[in-house]
């Protein structure tokens, strides 16, 4: 290992910010470290999963502006309230939900399996009743089918707006029939399998849609949550716009969000430059950002020159 004097100012910050955005998903004090990415994995290298869930940048944005549209369905909200550490222990709940995603993607094909497996468990114990007096319970297989896809147009939508902006229809596609895979096993029922379904199922859940106190609580308390340090501030904020930003128009009207026609290119092009830096301190760490990321931008950026 090279002797930090003799690290350039490039390299200091370039491990200095690989660092910092492995601690956002890592719990290195209980151990955990970065997931290893598997040849046994449940999808194979090279698939679009594996491009749009290996850009650290886009599934921070991505994830969340999806939790920001879950928590607009009561029971959704519900279950993260009343069963949730989320509360106190916010980074917690985000780094197991990254975790998990990780595992399933690229982790090898057993410890996926039996990540599942665990989290099936835990919705089988999470149940209550809403305020209206309509009881809920996390298993089941619509609201299952809810979460999912608010998460699958949130990472995807990301990674068309900072990652990939020509992304075509059939990738798209493809995308939702490999995390529909995950979403089947979880128990979710129906698992959109295109780019319109996924669209058409989001619109058929808007009537079950509500903005409450509690929803409001959960989005300041996201929004607005401290930065582990302050070298991360100026990401996260960029983050935290970026996210509303790209919420369908809907959503954002639901929640109160302004449209933000005025600052969207300064919100757009500090997510993008962000993203850019972050792809180069991964790459030139030669870890965490997968192959198929690097490429596929690198081989877009090529052919617009």
């Amino acid at each position: 290992m090279r002797n930090i004097a003799s690290l350039s100012p490039a390299d200091l910050t370039r491990n200095m910010l690989v660092r910092r955005v492995q601690d956002v998903f890592n719990d290195r004090v209980g151990g955990e470290r970065p997931v290893v990415r598997s040849d046994n994995a449940l999808y194979p290298r090279g698939s679009v999963i594996w491009r749009v869930h290996g850009d650290v940048t886009t599934m921070m944005i991505g994830g969340v502006s999806a939790l920001l549209l879950q928590m607009l369905h009561p029971a959704a909200l519900a279950g993260i309230w009343d069963h949730s550490s989320f509360r106190g222990d916010m980074l917690g709940r985000l780094r197991r939900t990254a975790r998990f995603i990780a595992l399933t993607t690229f982790g090898d094909r057993d410890d996926a399996q039996a990540a599942i497996a665990r989290v099936a468990q835990v919705h089988m114990h999470v149940r209550g009743v809403l305020p209206d007096g309509t009881p809920y319970a996390a298993s089941d297989p619509r609201l299952l089918a809810w979460v999912h896809v608010c998460e699958a147009v949130g990472f995807l939508d990301a990674w068309i707006a900072f990652g990939d902006p020509w992304m075509t229809r059939v990738d798209q596609d493809r995308y939702f029939a490999q995390t529909g895979q995950v979403a089947r096993a979880l128990g979710a029922d129906p698992v959109p399998e295109t780019r319109a379904q996924a669209e058409a199922l989001m619109q058929d859940f808007r009537s079950e849609l509500v903005l409450d106190e509690r929803t409001r609580a959960v989005a300041r308390m996201i929004l607005t949550q401290p930065a582990q340090s302050i070298a991360m501030r100026p990401v996260q904020k960029t983050v935290m716009r970026a996210a509303v930003d790209i919420l369908p128009d809907w959503a954002k009207a639901q929640h109160g969000f302004g449209r933000s026609r005025a600052t969207r290119p300064l919100i757009r092009g500090g997510a993008y430059g962000i993203a850019h830096l972050l792809r180069w301190a991964f790459r030139q760490n030669g870890q965490s950002v997968s192959k198929e990321v690097l490429e596929s931008f690198g081989g877009r950026t090529r052919a617009r020159t």
